[in-house]
C-alpha cells in the first residue's frame, strides 16, 4: 500500500508498536483476532495494490504469484459519474441557436457545433450542442455515490422519464428566446430516447468484480422492473447473484483504454479509466458520444420521413455527400489514432448500429435528390 508504519496501524486501528514489531519477526503469526483484521484489510485493497502483495508473497517463498483466491464479488459501495445524451432534430429552427453558441471544436465526426449552457437544476455541468446540421444535443453530466448498481439503475429509469419533458421545454425557451418566429411547441421537441455513459471513478472490486460491474452499468435493465410505472428493483438479492455469478450481457462489447477498461451496450458505455497517461479518457468517449448521438438523430429523421411516404429534402450543404463524409470519418481509422481509442470507437459504432443507418439515410437521400 506504500504507507507508513503509523499510516497503516491507524487504518487498522492498532498500535503502531505492533506493526513495528510484525516488521522485525516476519516469521511469527499474529493472533487469530489480528489476521482477521489483516485479511478484512488485504480484501478492501485496490486490484493493483492485491496484486502487488501477490507478487511479493510468492518472491518470499520462491513460488508463483496468485497465491490468494480471488473472493467472490460482491455488491459494494462505489463513486460514478453519469452522462446523459439527449437528441432532437430541429432542422431550420436550429439556426438562430447556432448563431448565438460559443464555438467549439469538432468531435470525431468533423460536424460543426456550438454550445449553450442548459441550466439543468441538478446535474454538475448541462450543456446543449447545436449542430450546424440541425440537431441539438443536451449533455447532462451529475455525479454519484452509490451504495449499489441497483441504486443507480432505478435512478436511471424514473430520471428517464422525467429528462425527456424537460429538455422539450428547454428547447422551446430557447427557440424563443433567441429569436425563432415559429414557436414550436414543447411537445415536438422531445427527445425519442437517452444514450447514458458511466465513468465508474471509485470502488473496491477485484478484476472479476470490476467486469461485471462494468457490465451491469452499460446494461442495467437487468436489475430493475420497468413494467411498474415507479421502477422499482427487482429484489435485493438480484444484483448479488449477478455478482456471484459473473453475469455478462451477450450482446454487450468490451473494450480496453490502456490498463483501463470499457463495456459498450445498446443502451450506454461503462468505462473505468485507470490513472495512467496511455488510458484512455472519459472526455474522448463523450466526444464520440455527441457525434454518434447527433448523427443517429439526423438519420433517424430522414428515415422517419421516408417511412411516412415522403420526400426528405436537405440543405444541400447537409444532403448525402455530408452523411457520406461522417460516415467516413466515424469509420476509418486516423494516422494519430491510438489502438485503444479504435477499438473504443469500433466497440460503440458496432453496438449503437449508425453505420448501417448512415447508409440507409445516404442512399435515401441519393435517390431523392441526386
Amino acid at each position: 500500500m506504500r504507507a507508513s508504519v503509523r499510516e497503516f496501524a491507524g487504518r487498522l486501528g492498532i498500535s503502531p508498536r505492533t506493526v513495528s514489531n510484525w516488521q522485525r519477526n516476519k516469521t511469527s503469526v499474529c493472533r487469530p483476532q489480528m489476521a482477521q483484521i489483516l485479511d478484512t484489510t488485504l480484501l478492501q485493497c485496490t486490484p493493483a495494490e492485491q496484486e502487488a502483495f501477490s507478487l511479493r508473497l510468492a518472491a518470499l517463498r520462491g513460488t508463483s504469484a496468485h497465491l490468494i483466491p480471488e473472493p467472490a464479488a460482491r455488491p459494494a459501495p462505489c463513486m460514478v459519474v453519469s452522462h446523459k445524451f439527449l437528441p432532437v432534430y430541429l432542422g431550420e429552427c436550429s439556426t438562430p441557436l447556432y448563431a448565438v453558441g460559443s464555438p467549439s471544436e469538432p468531435g470525431p465526426g468533423g460536424l460543426e457545433q456550438r454550445v449553450l449552457p442548459a441550466d439543468h437544476h441538478s446535474a454538475q455541468s448541462s450543456t446543449v450542442h447545436i449542430y450546424a446540421c440541425g440537431v441539438a444535443v443536451v449533455h447532462l453530466e451529475e455525479h454519484h455515490r452509490l451504495e449499489s448498481l441497483t441504486e443507480l439503475a432505478v435512478w436511471r429509469y424514473r430520471t428517464y422519464l422525467k429528462e425527456p419533458g424537460w429538455v422539450g421545454k428547454r428547447m422551446a425557451h430557447l427557440l424563443a428566446r433567441h429569436g425563432d418566429d415559429k414557436h414550436q411547441p414543447a411537445q415536438s421537441l422531445i427527445p425519442q430516447y437517452v444514450l447514458s455513459a458511466y465513468e465508474l471513478r471509485t470502488h473496491s472490486w477485484s478484476s472479476a468484480g470490476l467486469d461485471t460491474a462494468l457490465q451491469l452499468l452499460a446494461t442495467p435493465s437487468v436489475l430493475v422492473n420497468r413494467q411498474n410505472p415507479d421502477v422499482v428493483p427487482l429484489g435485493p438479492g438480484v444484483e448479488e447473484a449477478k455478482f456471484r455469478d459473473g453475469w455478462a450481457h451477450p450482446e454487450a462489447v468490451t473494450f480496453d483504454g490502456g490498463v483501463s477498461r470499457g463495456v459498450v451496450g445498446w443502451s450506454g458505455v461503462a468505462y473505468h479509466p485507470q490513472q495512467d497517461e496511455r488510458a484512455l479518457t472519459m472526455s474522448q468517449i463523450v466526444a464520440l458520444e455527441l457525434d454518434v448521438q447527433a448523427l443517429w438523430a439526423l438519420s433517424s429523421h430522414i428515415l422517419h420521413t421516408i417511412e411516412d411516404g415522403q420526400d426528405p429534402v436537405m440543405p444541400t450543404a447537409y444532403g448525402w455527400r455530408f452523411l457520406r463524409s461522417a460516415y467516413f470519418r466515424l469509420t476509418t481509422a486516423r494516422p494519430t489514432e491510438t489502438a485503444q481509442h479504435r477499438v473504443m470507437r469500433e466497440a460503440i459504432l458496432a453496438t449503437s448500429e449508425l453505420p448501417d443507418r448512415l447508409r440507409a439515410a445516404q442512399d435515401a437521400l441519393r435517390d431523392s435528390n441526386p
